[in-house]
């Protein structure tokens, strides 16, 4: 892995903080690769392409899903959070009285 993105220096880091590093890039990644593929899918004329890059999009989704799960498992932070603020009806702010 690169140490492109990481704020301090690699050998002062400790593994735990080096692999959320890299699960918090990899989602970032695709979740860029979901916006990449829904701009393209809206912009394309061909609707058998348009249907192979919604197909693309979703795997995409499939892919964050899964490396948040791998956050959730890791970290208790992360995880109280999901807990919190996910599948909930009603207000999406202001439920917990954070910040």
């Amino acid at each position: 892995m690169s140490s492109e993105g990481l704020h301090a220096p690699r050998d002062r880091l400790s593994k735990e903080t080096l692999a959320m590093h890299q699960a918090i890039a990899s989602l970032i990644e695709e979740l860029e690769a979901v916006d990449w593929y829904r701009q393209r899918a809206d912009d394309c004329d061909d609707a058998v392409l348009k249907e192979i890059l919604l197909h693309n999009m979703r795997e995409e989704m499939e892919h964050a899903a899964m490396v948040l799960e791998w956050i959730r498992r890791n970290s208790a932070d992360f995880a109280h959070e999901l807990k919190d603020n996910l599948f909930k009806d009603g207000p999406i702010t202001g439920q917990h009285g954070h910040d």
